[in-house]
């Protein structure tokens, strides 16, 4: 058996000469071979190829592209018989020039052409073998893994590239990665190409069976040049998927129609699936984030259908228009068009561990009311009153266990309109609904220091048709919650304010009555017709306090500072400004509670009184409850037990207070049947003697009784002792009280608390006014122009303002504009003359201010005094009153109207000359400068002048511009 014959060693020199060879032999059989663009049928080859020998071909594709392209050559990969056994270093055949049957032809053709060759491949020369092909393989792997991370760069890295790549095309070895010794780039870049792709030899030059490869992935598909034109994103290429060491440019590239269908086919196809699971990605993220939501969705309808349901079935309806959950207490009042009109949470004290049933037959009433009952915790009754176009409904509470205080809130909503009533409060707020205050007991006293005024009344009002009215007997505490906007009612005694408990347990009681109609509804709740009992007599004086001013005879604390010649001088300049009623202080007599004239001061009073009355004047005496431990009256009253006494004790020891001069002071008790008739006998006397016709009654507040006071008969609470003197004093001839909780008869005035001599008490005063009104209070009494008392920093313990003296001469910007909001209130109060100042612009002022008094003010006054007598409206009425549903209206709080058709607008701040004007619906007459205005609008910047009042009077319907 012959042994194969050994490979010589390759050097540089031999593969230097062997690459010549190859590249000789490559161009000699080029020519026999037709181009890669030639379309030839395969019976044509041999005939074409003979003919090209000596017929003049035409220009290549390099040529025709004017580019220099290298050859591809063909390397056998089918043994021959003679290389079965051994090796040839020269594998290539040598073409025949002679032509061949059709078979022949074929079989050449495979021996040329080796599996998975395209037909237009060119072999290699013989004595390729020879060359040291797997140090050029590892070398061309190595560039073409450089390559391939080049191709991951941006565009400019890969031009740079392109530009190495033509550089090799033109014979750079470095570029291709042949040794730096090759002398023929063209021959030594085809070997390592064939090598690379094909790998049809080893080592030792053994053929190895050829591998399949995908077309695509193919190092043969490496001759098509990229296409820069189709990319994926900036970071890929469609022709870097096949294409990575390319070095010639598309142009210069050689491929077929097919390839490069298969190359666009294959990356069309890849395109839309990567597209495809990103929308399906996308679709699963969107699909998971709406079930979950859906499921919280779902949970919460649950939770909500499971609350509606169980507050619906626990939830009641009662009187058709009262929705009440007797578990939660949620308690609610439809109106007639079956909207929420209150909304509130009763017995919120109960607890909510506690279930309710029906009271026993034994509880219940006869008056049709509803009694629900929490076991020995507290009883509730409901009951309903039809009045037409009126639904009253009554709630109360009964406690049933000690400690125990009922409690109901209301919601204090801005859609369910503004809350108003209850008088004054201490930080003069227009609104209930603005105010913020703990629990305090309801009575009257010293808003400064306590948390209500003077004048005081169990009556709410909404501006949208609801009011509430608490019985007099509740011993009503009163608190607003702002953090939580609740207005609430509570029942509980104390030490003082309501200290005699007319039950054993508090009780809460109170009405609440519904209408569209808020006007009317207003006269509802506050109807007693003033006009019963009235006399002539009393009509002229009512009608003399409408159209004449009062005049508070200036004083001092100390009662000496008043004599007979001050009260003469004070009315002969009072003359200038108008005649009046002239009210004199307690000073008259020498300590308070003698009833009788201090005769060392005031030797002629009668004389003067006398003189005052040919002016025209009327004289009004101040008298008190209170009677001074120094008065010789004092010893009687005790004597007759007429006195208040201390609680627990007998009733021969009087409790004492303090009251303005007097430090040590009786009150006489109007529960004593003798009380009444032993002051009126004294009052008798004064205006028997000195011809006095009027008095005013200085009551002081709830909290000027002895702190341990004990009447004979338990009074329900401290006002109701100002309400029992007033009324027993209507005889005697009333001018003002201080104080009241109910309406006194006309012509009797209630006064406003006193104002202190600022811009802060100017507009104190028209709040006093206008809240006084609200609650039923028509004719009010506003205090002094340019103020009753001057304090420069606030007090906070004080027993009465009325023991301060007057104050000084108040700034002449400051007592314009008083005497500018006084002109339209129902009474008009000096203590200060205009003559005082000595200035011209107040004089002139005050003249005028007195003629629009005279002839638009006074008859707009008396023109509504019928409506105000028998509906309980005020004169002077907030803007609300006039358009309940004007949104515009419930907000303005330095506004306001005499009966419906005058609109006052006055400045209540120092400096100022101009101001923001709202005018209701209709139109108005410009009372400064006599232009029409239209309703319904605001007027910015509107302009008042220091000697001006901006008041506009309304025009009849038909009126046009």
């Amino acid at each position: 058996m012959s042994q194969p014959t050994p490979t010589p060693t390759s050097t540089p020199q031999s593969q230097s000469l062997l690459a010549a060879q190859a590249l000789n032999g490559q161009h000699a059989l080029a020519l026999q071979l037709p181009y890669a663009d030639e379309e030839q049928d395969d019976d044509d080859v041999e005939q074409t190829t003979q003919q090209s020998l000596l017929l003049t071909r035409k220009p290549s594709l390099g040529q025709r592209r004017n580019v220099e392209l290298p050859h591809l050559l063909v390397i056998n990969e089918l043994p021959t018989p003679s290389s079965a056994s051994t090796p040839s270093p020269s594998p290539s055949p040598s073409p025949s020039p002679s032509p061949s049957p059709p078979a022949a032809d074929k079989e050449r053709e495979r021996e040329h052409f080796g599996p998975g060759l395209r037909r237009n491949s060119i072999s290699l020369p013989s004595g390729i073998n020879s060359l040291d092909l797997e140090a050029m393989r590892r070398r061309h792997q190595l560039q073409a893994q450089a390559q391939a991370q080049e191709a991951l760069h941006e565009e400019s890295q890969t031009e740079s590239i392109v530009d190495d790549a033509s550089a090799s095309s033109m014979g750079t070895p470095s570029a291709v990665g042949l040794p730096p010794d090759s002398g023929n780039a063209g021959g030594s870049r085809k070997d390592d190409h064939d090598n690379d792709d094909d790998d049809s030899g080893d080592e030792f030059g053994n053929i190895k069976k050829p591998v399949y490869r995908d077309r695509f992935r193919s190092r043969r598909r490496a001759s098509i040049a990229p296409l820069p034109a189709l990319r994926l994103n900036s970071k890929e290429m469609l022709a870097s998927d096949f294409d990575t060491h390319s070095v010639a440019s598309n142009q210069a590239s050689i491929t077929s129609v097919n390839s490069l269908a298969s190359l666009l086919r294959e990356k069309m196809q890849a395109f839309p699936q990567l597209i495809r699971k990103k929308k399906r990605e996308t679709k699963d993220y969107k699909i998971k984030i709406f079930v979950i939501m859906m499921f919280f969705i779902i949970i919460f309808l649950i939770g909500y259908a499971y609350v509606a349901y169980h507050h619906q079935m626990l939830t009641k309806s009662y009187f058709e228009k009262i929705k009440f959950n007797s578990r939660d207490r949620i308690f609610r009042i439809l109106g007639h068009d079956d909207k929420e009109v209150i909304n509130g949470h009763l017995g919120v004290t109960l607890g909510s561990d506690s279930a309710p049933f029906h009271c026993l037959e034994e509880q219940r009433r006869s008056d049709g009311s509803v009694c629900i009952e929490w076991n020995g915790i507290a009883r509730l009754h409901m009951g309903f009153e039809d009045k037409k176009v009126f639904r009253c409904y009554t709630l109360q509470w009964q406690a049933l266990t000690p400690g125990l205080l009922p409690t109901d809130c209301y919601e204090l909503k801005r859609d369910n309109g503004l809350w108003f009533g209850g008088g004054i409060t201490k930080g003069q707020e227009w609104s209930l609904s603005y105010a913020n205050f703990d629990f305090m007991p309801y009575a009257s006293g010293d808003h400064k220091v306590h948390q209500f005024g003077n004048a005081v009344k169990r009556y709410f009002i909404n501006s949208i048709g609801v009011a509430m009215q608490v019985s007099e007997r509740t011993p009503l505490q009163l608190g607003i919650n702002r953090t939580e906007n609740q207005f609430c009612l509570r029942a509980a005694n104390d030490e003082f304010t309501f200290v005699n408990r007319l039950t054993g347990l508090p009780q809460l009681e109170y009405k609440i009555c519904t209408t569209e109609d808020m006007r009317s509804l207003h006269m509802l709740m506050t109807q007693q017709s003033l006009w019963d009992g009235l006399t002539e007599q009393d009509i002229g004086e009512l009608h003399s306090l409408l159209e004449e001013p009062v005049w508070q005879v200036p004083h001092q604390a100390q009662r000496d500072s008043l004599n007979e010649s001050v009260i003469c001088d004070y009315s002969e300049s009072a003359i200038a400004v108008g005649l009046g009623h002239i009210v004199i202080n307690e000073f008259w007599q020498e300590n308070i509670g003698d009833f009788t004239v201090d005769r060392a001061r005031f030797p002629t009073l009668r004389d003067t009184i006398d003189v005052l009355h040919r002016r025209g004047f009327k004289v009004v005496f101040t008298i008190q409850p209170f009677i001074s431990t120094d008065s010789a009256n004092f010893k009687d009253a005790v004597a007759r037990k007429l006195l208040i006494y201390e609680r627990h004790s007998e009733r021969s020891i009087p409790a004492l207070t303090r009251y303005k001069s007097s430090s040590s002071a009786g009150v006489l008790d109007i529960t004593n049947n003798a009380s009444v008739p032993w002051l009126l006998d004294k009052l008798q006397r004064l205006k028997e003697e000195y011809g006095v016709r009027r008095f005013y009654l200085d009551l002081g507040t709830g909290y000027n009784l002895p702190h341990y006071y004990q009447c004979r008969q338990p009074l329900d609470n401290p006002d109701m002792y100002a309400r029992m003197l007033t009324a027993s004093l209507e005889g005697a001839g009333l001018m003002a009280v201080s104080t009241a909780s109910v309406v006194p008869k006309p012509p009797t005035f209630v006064r406003t608390p006193p104002a202190n001599a600022t811009w802060a008490g100017l507009r104190d005063t028209l709040a006093a006014v206008l809240n006084y009104g609200v609650i039923g209070y028509p004719f009010v009494l506003p205090g002094a122009v340019g103020g009753d008392y001057l304090l420069q920093r606030p007090l906070t313990k004080m027993v009465s303002f009325y023991s301060l003296p007057q104050p000084p001469l108040a700034d002449p910007e400051l007592f314009v504009r008083w005497l500018q909001l006084a002109t339209f209130l129902p009474a008009m109060q000096f203590g200060h003359l205009p003559d005082e100042y000595h200035s011209e612009l107040v004089t002139r002022v005050a003249h005028e201010l007195k003629e629009v008094r005279q002839t638009v003010v006074i008859a707009l006054l008396k023109k509504y005094l019928s409506p105000s007598m028998n509906e309980g409206l005020p004169l002077v009425r907030p803007l609300w009153m006039l358009d309940p549903h004007d949104p515009a209206c419930l907000i303005v709080s330095d506004e306001f109207s005499v009966g419906e058709e005058l609109i006052v607008a006055p400045i209540l701040d120092a400096g100022r000359e101009e101001r923001e004007v709202y005018l209701p619906q209709g139109v108005w007459k410009d009372g400064i400068d006599g232009s029409l205005r239209k309703g319904s609008r605001w007027m910015h910047s509107y302009r008042v002048p220091k000697d001006k009042i901006a008041y506009f009077r309304k025009m009849p319907d038909n009126t046009r511009f």
